[in-house]
């Protein structure tokens, strides 16, 4: 298609990849991006942007403006908090002014061929200048935001579960709210895109998560290294629950089947106080790692204990690409269209999760198989490129829609 000049919103900078959401944005920008679409990128951000960031998006933007967040616990962020009628995830990233106010200059400075919001939680600033103007957007959600309840609401201590469930019902109304109003809601899996289609009225499209399979062709895993691998941002509450329900439930299953296996943790933002409590010898603390295949070389699986998140994840469809064997249960596998028994070893409880994990060490050529099974999975069916002609097309149904109301 002819390049388009595009208005993308992030809350956040898609740059230090630390999340699977970054990395689908970057990948998708760098896509757009080399078929010469032009592409404004608006980011509000509790980092500055630094020289690694602005030498790695520059290129690939015709204009990128970071303006900073509030501080979580700054006194207006916890006002709004308090009183606000729109979700806690919403409030943190709203009420922006400043935002709001170089939002607007934008849609005044010239036509826009589409114009891009991620998350309806990052929605709030741009939502009055949007309806003043009659200005169709796209949404994007990277999961159902409502339903991660589990994994975070879960964890708040009883006196405040009342507050919690609110909090919940909050999020759904926002969300109803907002996908209603776009003109095109933009989902990462067919299931997710059923439940947003329902939220807002209208079909969803589907933009499937995608990797960089050629950047993960040359891994070839260690089996003899009896190590399994997790890999995940620990500011996303799903993570942190699969983390934990691993080392309470699943581990101490695994080490009287196999002594020697170890597990390896991985990612940003990894809680100081796991080590505290999780003091086994077995288990190995990494955080944030730069070069993702120097780790998955040293490992012979990975185990994706994830039971909450809806979209697809990016960390698993990594691990398939590097044809790590792959050990899941049915939520880490969504939206990949993976076969059991053949990509991939599923089990949904600690004790058929020990025993796949145990299988697997124990048994390294078949599991090469399936991990190389996986591999071609990943390779003919979930690519970038192919992910942007998905994120294009809906780009040339609104402008479809614009000809067909003129």
């Amino acid at each position: 298609m002819k390049p388009l000049r595009l208005l993308w919103t992030l809350p956040y900078l898609p740059w230090p990849i630390t999340s699977g959401g970054k990395a689908r944005q970057f990948h998708l920008l760098r896509e757009l991006a080399g078929r010469g679409h032009r592409i404004t990128l608006l980011v509000q951000s509790k980092t500055p942007a630094d020289d690694e960031v602005l030498k790695t998006l520059t290129p690939l933007l015709e204009e990128l403006i970071v303006l900073p967040r509030r501080a979580l616990r700054h006194p207006l962020t916890l006002w709004h908090a308090a009183t606000s009628p729109l979700p806690l995830l919403a409030t943190v990233n709203g009420h922006a002014p400043a935002l709001a106010q170089r939002f607007a200059q934008l849609l005044r400075q010239g036509h826009w061929d589409a114009i891009q919001v991620e998350h309806s939680y990052g929605f709030e600033p741009f939502g009055a200048e949007l309806a003043r103007t009659a200005q169709p957007f796209i949404i994007t959600e990277h999961n159902v935001e409502s339903e991660l309840g589990a994994a975070t609401y879960g964890k708040w201590p009883a006196p405040l579960r009342g507050l919690a469930r609110y909090d919940q019902f909050r999020a759904r109304r926002w969300e109803r709210q907002v996908l209603s109003k776009a003109a095109a809601i933009v989902a990462v899996t067919e299931s997710d895109a059923k439940t947003l289609s329902q939220l807002g009225g209208r079909p969803a499209h589907v933009v499937s998560n995608g990797v960089d399979t050629r950047g993960f062709a040359h891994v070839q895993p260690d089996a003899a290294s009896r190590t399994v691998l997790f890999v995940g941002n620990y500011e996303y509450a799903p993570n942190v629950d699969a983390v934990e329900w691993a080392l309470t439930e699943v581990w101490p299953r695994v080490w009287p089947l196999v002594p020697d296996a170890r597990f390896r943790i991985c990612g940003h933002g990894l809680p100081d106080a796991w080590r505290q409590r999780f003091t086994d010898p077995r288990i190995e603390w990494l955080g944030y790692v730069p070069d993702l295949t120097e780790v998955q070389s040293r490992s012979a699986a990975f185990l994706a204990p994830l039971r909450y998140g809806g979209g697809s994840k990016l960390k698993v469809l990594e691990a398939m690409a590097a044809s790590l064997p792959l050990i899941s249960t049915a939520e880490g596998l969504s939206g990949l269209n993976a076969t059991a028994g053949v990509h991939a070893l599923v089990a949904d409880t600690p004790e058929a999760i020990a025993q796949a994990i145990a299988h697997t060490l124990a048994n390294p050529a078949s599991a090469r198989t399936m991990g190389l099974a996986a591999r071609e999975h990943v390779t003919q069916q979930f690519d970038w490129a192919r992910s942007a002609s998905q994120l294009e097309a809906v780009y040339q149904s609104l402008q479809t829609a614009a000809k067909v109301a003129a």
